[in-house]
């Protein structure tokens, strides 16, 4: 089951989530906070697997509250899905950098937050389509980067490279099979591989580091299968 805590500033906002994913199988929204401080509190007591959490609250903003959550001396192993209206902005970077492992804007479809949470609970990163291209391009030029050593990026393998290629070009595991012809399990152990090699913890790091190292650039087509 996929424990979800809800952190939102607003009560209408948490209840229309809340009723979201409630009716999905194998989800279960274990609580509900206004603000960050409440987040971290109610992420100790309850475990969540998944935090859906507000970027923009007053108070512990959602970029501390991910920071706190995310930390190695935290107890549970909660992952973050950052929620916000506006497509790009400074704290959605900042959040990412204290730990979220996603990122959604609050007007997307239903299914896009389902599939998102499942995906954080699977331990797979999210990045909302809709922005990914303009947020990727941005985020390489940004002088504070999430970047491998060349030495580790050597250490990488063909078809890891060619794996790490697909996933910054937004393929999921499944369609990353597909691509390359091999099985998901296959494709899940390149990825831990692929993180376990660069120092990246999540997929979405992964993704940063594919365009920062020039495997990948803003604007091209994946490689044909």
């Amino acid at each position: 089951m996929i424990r979800v805590l809800i952190a939102d500033d607003q009560a209408m906002v948490r209840s229309a989530l809340a009723l979201l994913l409630t009716g999905e199988d194998g989800i279960e929204v274990v609580g509900e906070a206004a603000d960050g401080a409440q987040a971290v509190a109610r992420a100790a007591e309850l475990c969540p697997t998944v935090v859906v959490m507000d970027v923009r609250m007053p108070g512990t903003d959602g970029v501390e509250a991910t920071r706190q959550i995310t930390a190695d001396t935290f107890p549970g192993e909660a992952r973050v899905l950052v929620l916000t209206t506006y497509n790009v902005s400074e704290a959605v970077y900042q959040a990412l950098r204290a730990g979220a492992s996603g990122f959604l804007l609050k007007d997307a479809a239903p299914g896009e937050l389902v599939g998102a949470v499942r995906a954080l609970a699977d331990g797979d990163g999210w990045l909302d389509p809709a922005v990914v291209a303009d947020m990727l391009a941005e985020f390489a030029a940004r002088p504070e980067r999430i970047r491998p050593a060349p030495a580790e990026l050597a250490a990488l393998t063909g078809r890891e490279r060619e794996v790490l290629v697909l996933v910054a070009h937004g393929f999921s595991n499944a369609e990353i099979a597909a691509h390359l012809f091999i099985g998901e399990a296959t494709v899940k152990t390149h990825i831990g591989r692929i993180l376990l090699k660069l120092g990246m913890r999540d997929r979405a790091q992964a993704v940063a580091a594919a365009y920062q190292c020039g495997l990948v650039t803003p604007g091209s087509s994946p490689p044909l299968p």
